[in-house]
């Protein structure tokens, strides 16, 4: 886990960049079709910090953003979306219809998220929150290989999100995780919204086989869920309420 061609590669089509927030400890994603004459880009989990980053990245590898998508409403940090409009108006923001969050793209699970000639799926994977998503790179031939999975706070490396609050179930968590993720190919790269430990990219087939809490079978899982005793996150009534329209809430910008 977390080997440096895993991190930062560019294959013929793919230009794939992985950033990390480390307050919140989250990964911001950065994937662009370079073989494409307008090279168009996406963002998966931008946070509010590192926006300037993120964008002076984008300008420098000469690319097009075209989304700043969300994979739920975070309840750990703020959003990049609603800066990342405000910087470059074109940007258009993603989340889940089910979140109940607001956003310019409201997506569901089996539509498409294109960025020249590739694309994204979308996987409705609830359960941590009830509008999680996991992105995951399209299957094909001229698409990359081993497919990619953006799975949020759904899948970690090693772990899972938590499930107690913002509609959250460990019952819904365990089957999304087994019919949406796991039913991947094995090879699949699993790279979630957080790591505590300094791991940088998973695999299905690998989670599948060493997850501590998804391993076991869903009695259990639930159990283990309901005595985590975690402390109530510090950001959640910050990060909630903004996150909940996206990050697209007033911003003070000088």
């Amino acid at each position: 886990m977390g080997s440096p061609e895993a991190t930062s590669f560019s294959s013929q089509k793919l230009l794939f960049r992985q950033l990390f927030e480390k307050d919140s400890s989250t990964y911001t994603y950065l994937l662009a079709d370079v073989s494409h004459p307008d090279r168009p880009a996406l963002l998966i989990d931008p946070v509010d910090k590192t926006v300037d980053r993120d964008l002076s990245l984008i300008q420098e590898l000469r690319l097009n953003l075209l989304y700043a998508m969300n994979t739920h409403v975070h309840a750990d940090h703020v959003t990049g979306t609603g800066l990342i409009k405000s910087k470059v108006p074109s940007v258009k923001s993603v989340i889940s219809k089910a979140s109940g969050s607001k956003a310019d793209l409201l997506i569901e699970s089996g539509d498409k998220i294109l960025f020249g000639n590739l694309f994204l799926e979308v996987r409705a994977t609830p359960g941590h929150t009830m509008g999680c998503v996991t992105y995951v790179t399209g299957d094909g031939a001229d698409q990359p290989q081993p497919r990619m999975a953006f799975t949020g706070d759904t899948l970690l490396i090693r772990g899972c999100g938590r499930t107690d609050f913002q509609g959250g179930s460990s019952q819904q968590l365990y089957k999304s995780v087994h019919s949406q993720i796991f039913t991947l190919p094995k090879e699949t790269l699993v790279y979630p919204a957080h790591d505590y430990k300094g791991f940088t990219v998973s695999t299905v087939g690998e989670e599948s086989l060493y997850n501590p809490r998804l391993t076991k079978n869903e009695e259990t899982f639930k159990g283990i869920m309901k005595n985590l005793n975690l402390a109530y996150p510090k950001m959640i009534d910050v990060a909630v309420p903004a996150n909940m329209v996206c990050g697209l809430q007033d911003t003070d910008i000088n």
